[in-house]
């Protein structure tokens, strides 16, 4: 793994993977994801492991794209790489959706920011147990681009129609307690208590039979035919990373300032 960006951490039932970049509240960029779902390999290789836990290092489970490296674009894919912009999309869907598909079940521990593709990350999950006071968002449009790496199809899975156009369309933020009410979350409790229901947890699934859980799990995944939903993600997102907007929004939120929308 590179960087130290992803920890891993086997603990009894759970296999922990952190986000370890404290100092950029978890920022994520391409590497990262690459290194996550190498992370989610070692986890189905565990002997012990019953339940897959991601949390952030720090203040933030996650603020989103890592703006000042393009989300590490140019690193993995090249200066070009917006001419072949679905090769990003889809590097970005498959790292994600390694959490989807594991054959362990996934958590995600949320607290403080939950943003963007960190929002896409939690989404990816089984399970999202929140920090009372966590603030949660899916911001893409405010960059002039959409939540590609799953976020727009399985928030609506989670949330329905009408509630994910809402965050969508308005880039808003909600608090802990709201995403609870609209089935985004499972469960909002004290910071303090995250880790604990997570054991609990995975104590509750270490009592039923490994092969069953992971095949029920295929069956409600299957549907779910996010597989569709993954593929209009690509195909819209692509257009957008040649127009003007995509730079004045990521310049704009780097200078904390609104941004300068052309209407075509």
């Amino acid at each position: 793994m590179s960087e130290n960006w992803i920890l891993t951490q086997p603990k009894g039932y759970i296999f922990e993977i952190i986000l370890n970049r404290p100092d950029k509240r978890n920022a994520i960029h391409a590497q990262l994801l690459s290194d996550l779902a190498e992370a989610v390999g070692e986890a189905e290789k565990h002997p012990d492991a019953r339940l897959i836990v991601i949390r952030g290092e720090g203040k933030a489970f996650s603020t989103g794209l890592d703006l000042l490296a393009i989300g590490g674009s140019v690193e993995m894919f090249g200066p070009d790489w917006m001419e072949n912009p679905h090769i990003v999309t889809r590097h970005w869907q498959r790292t994600i959706s390694r959490l989807t598909e594991s054959t362990l079940p996934t958590i995600a521990l949320i607290h403080g920011y939950c943003l963007g593709a960190g929002l896409e990350l939690a989404l990816a999950c089984d399970f999202r147990y929140a920090a009372e006071g966590s603030i949660i968002s899916l911001e893409e449009t405010r960059l002039g681009i959409i939540p590609d790496a799953g976020g727009t199809t399985r928030l609506m899975g989670l949330i329905g129609i009408a509630r994910a156009k809402e965050m969508i369309f308005t880039a808003k933020r909600i608090d802990a307690t709201t995403a609870e009410k609209w089935g985004l979350v499972h469960y909002v409790m004290p910071k303090a208590d995250l880790a604990n229901a997570a054991a609990a947890l995975a104590e509750q699934i270490a009592g039923c039979a490994p092969l069953a859980v992971a095949a029920a799990k295929r069956v409600i995944q299957g549907i779910a035919d996010e597989a569709t939903g993954l593929h209009l993600e690509a195909i819209e997102q692509a257009p957008l990373f040649k127009t003007r907007d995509i730079q004045e929004g990521m310049q704009a939120a780097i200078e904390r300032r609104p941004a300068e929308w052309k209407r075509r």
